[in-house]
């Protein structure tokens, strides 16, 4: 048999199953908060992800109202799903507390901030959740200074190694 092409899920300590991460997001934003959101899938999606057919690169949280929406999350179309597949790129509800909704539209009118998402993952339940973060924009200085700070980081790591030996 050969071996398996493609990005595998990883599991956590919590019993949760971590399948993508949106890893600009974290470079390109300072995150202030974070929230777990329930997202609103059909089947075939949902087996599409657990195959790991997602992808949140280039993806972003949209406010409609009172709802949120997952916008241009790129969600493989299920090979076994027949006539009736899903739509890869269509907008999926996520399913958040009043309170949690109210804050985050507070926020991100009020200060500035951005609503991203930053991983998408099945907790111990089996439930598929997204993680969404609440962030700043970074400029191109922070950057560089956050670049610096992890070589510096690597540097000391590299130094303390070496000395135990």
């Amino acid at each position: 048999m050969g071996k398996k092409k493609g990005k595998t899920a990883t599991s956590t300590a919590d019993g949760s199953k971590l399948v993508d991460a949106n890893k600009t997001a974290r470079r390109d934003y300072e995150i202030v908060d974070r929230f777990e959101a329930g997202i609103v899938l059909c089947g075939s999606e949902v087996k599409s992800i657990r195959n790991n057919g997602v992808s949140l690169r280039d993806s972003y949280v949209r406010l409609k109202g009172k709802e949120c929406y997952l916008v241009d999350a790129h969600i493989a179309p299920y090979t076994f799903a027949g006539k009736d597949a899903h739509d890869p790129y269509q907008d999926r509800k996520l399913l958040l507390n009043r309170k949690e909704i109210d804050r985050l539209s507070v926020q991100s009118q009020a200060k500035g901030l951005t609503i991203v998402p930053m991983s998408i993952y099945f907790n111990s339940k089996g439930r598929c959740k997204l993680e969404i973060g609440l962030g700043r924009g970074k400029k191109l200085h922070d950057k560089r200074q956050d670049l610096k700070a992890r070589e510096a980081k690597r540097d000391m790591d590299r130094a303390d190694r070496n000395e135990s030996y």
